[in-house]
Order: C-alpha cells, then structure tokens, then sequence
C-alpha cells in the first residue's frame, strides 16, 4: 500500500488527569499492535502540565518495528500549540484521530469538542456520549430512566456534604458503602468505606478529584465485563469476570500488578451470558456511545441478577486490559480491533457530514 493509500492515524495520549500513566501504556500497545502498511502514525502527548508534545521518540520507535516500541510512551518531545498541531496532523482527508486519553480533560467530551470542531474522525464516543459517561452521577440518572438496573445510590456536590447528609445516606444505603469521585475512572479516588469515620475520609479524599461524589451500595457478587463495539448495531463480546486480588478491583489490581484473575470466557451459564451481552449493548445506546466501550456489571446470582456499574468509554489497551482480551477470545485480533475502530469512526464522520451539511 502506497503512502498516499495509508490512514492517517494520530494517536493522541498522557493528559492532566490522574489517568495520565495509563494513558501512555494504553497508547504504547495500541502503537505495538498497528499494521504500520496501512497506516502512517503521528503521536502527540499531552503531558501532565497540559503541554502538548510532537511524540518523536514513539514514532522513531515504531519505525524501527513493534517490538522497539516502549511499554510506556512518555509525552514529551518538541512543545507544540495544540490547536496547530492538531490542524497540522488533520490536513490529509484521509485522516483519523485516537484520543487515547483517560479521564477528565480527554475521555469527557472535552478533546471530542475541538475534534469536531476541526472536522475530523475520531474514534469513540461523541461529546455528549463521552461526557455522559465519564460522569457516573449523571450516567446513572440516564440509566435509571432507561429501567436498566443498578446498585442503590446517591450523588452529592461538595457544597452538599455535611455531616447530617453523610448520615442520611448511611442510613439510606447502609454500610460498607463505596465512595467515588464522579467524573473519574480506574477506579483512582474510590473507596470501600466500613464506618462513618471511613465514609468521611473516602469523602475528603474522593472531593481532592471531583466536586461531585457518588455514594453507592456495596454489592455482594460477581464482577462481569463486556467488551461492545460498533455504531448504529453494535455488537458484544463474550463477557469475562474478574476476580480481584484485594477486596474490590482497585487500581493496583487493574494496571500495577497481574494479581486479580481475569476469566475469559466468564464462567456464566448459556443464558446468562446472553442477558448480559444483551445488556451491555442496551446501556451502550442509552449512554450514546460509540466506536466502543466497555460495560461492567455486578452478578447477584441468587438476588437481582445483573446490576450495571458503569460504562468506560476508552478502555484500557495495556497487556492486561479486558477489552482487547474480550475482543480476541471473541475471534477479533488486537490490529483487526484497530482496523474496525477506524473504520467506525469514518463511517460516523461521514454520516455526521451528511447531516451537519447544509
């Protein structure tokens, strides 16, 4: 395939957000996983101050082969204006951008704004999809409208937390309870608290990264994920279970070490994995998304069955990540997911085009 022929794909990652280390794995085995015969690459990373950088070291890499890739890509390089090297790296129409970004300040709808702005495909969800499920109060409001079931929980801003609400809310939902930062993912600022004095800690420190914080019951039961991909008939994975190594699935578990089991297939029964794969799409259209997601659930086997946790609009890529497992063990290889995320995200400009065209 002629240079004229490729994609051009560029790869945005790092980010403000507390994401940001994830970020940069996440973006390295997307960059390892690229069939670089169809695609001509331009990373950018954004790093911790907001800077953005021309990633020269990653593209030096690649061309060298995968295997010279890092396992982290640091998001430094030449300073360059973010509106100009994003116009610079969008010139070709054949263009195609991955925000490989994590949390706050790039998986909330923030960095999809000026994407739409410069006219671009781009892969994942849209502004509102993205915002909306970046935002846990906010997502699970649209959820409980739409009847998919849920833990029990409440939604507060900071300038609602006073001890009295704090006990209201303990009574409500009982103890233990979970504490978690509203718009933030990787489970980063979530805890698992016990007693009053647990709550208000995990409170003071939940509001060090969101001035809104949702407080939800603690269920008893299995973790269950699924992988969706797709637009206007989006698809499930088989679904897989995780079993964490501490007493939830915390953010060690998921990217500091390889301790919590993850089961793929999930060991469910025949209709079991279809309700949930069924699921999983029905929250993926309630919460408009897009390109992908993964959606995870709570199984209450003996109770209420299958109870949404939350949607993740930009999943983790690393090596031990759940989405592109759940896409292989599916029969889709992690560079036919790359190729099927960019076709996806072309197919939506340009229906987008069609109708923003007058």
């Amino acid at each position: 395939m002629s240079d004229t022929q490729r994609t051009n794909l560029v790869i945005i990652f790092g980010g403000q957000s507390a994401e940001h280390d994830v970020s940069c794995s996440t973006a390295a085995h997307v960059m390892k996983a690229i069939d670089v015969r169809r695609y001509t690459v331009t990373a950018l990373g954004i790093d911790v101050h907001g800077q953005w950088h021309l990633a020269e070291s990653a593209m030096a890499a690649l061309d060298r082969g995968s295997d010279a890739v890092p396992d982290r890509l640091q998001a430094s390089g030449p300073a360059v204006s973010a509106s100009l090297a994003l116009t610079a790296a969008t010139g070709s129409a054949n263009t195609v951008v991955m925000p490989l970004l994590h949390g706050p300040m790039g998986e909330d709808g923030t960095i999809q704004g000026m994407l739409e702005l410069l006219d671009v495909a781009y892969v994942g969800a849209g502004v509102l999809g993205s915002s909306i499920g970046m935002d846990k109060a906010l997502s699970k409001d649209v959820l409980a409208r739409h009847g998919i079931a849920q833990p029990r929980y409440h939604a507060l801003r900071e300038s609602e937390i006073n001890p009295e609400t704090l006990s209201d809310i303990v009574n409500e939902l009982g103890l233990p309870l979970f504490v978690k930062p509203a718009n933030m993912g990787s489970s980063v600022g979530v805890s698992k608290a016990h007693d009053v004095d647990e709550v208000i800690a995990a409170t003071e420190q939940a509001l060090t990264y969101d001035e809104w914080i949702v407080f939800e019951e603690a269920i008893t039961g299995r973790e269950i994920e699924v992988a969706v991909l797709g637009s206007l008939e989006p698809e499930a994975s088989v679904a897989g279970e995780i079993v964490p190594a501490h007493e939830f699935y915390d953010y060690e578990d998921k990217y500091l070490g390889d301790s919590a089991q993850l089961l793929v297939p999930a060991p469910l029964s025949d209709a079991a994995a279809t309700e949930v794969r069924q699921l999983a799409v029905q929250v993926f259209q309630a919460l408009r998304g897009e390109g992908l997601a993964r959606v995870d659930f709570f199984y209450e086997e003996n109770g209420r069955g299958f109870l949404c946790n939350e949607i993740n609009t930009m999943p983790g890529f690393t090596p031990i990540s759940m989405y592109p497992k759940l896409w292989l063990a599916s029969g889709l290889s992690y560079p036919e997911l790359i190729d099927r995320l960019v076709e996806l995200a072309q197919q939506r400009h340009a229906r987008r085009r069609r109708n923003t065209a007058h």
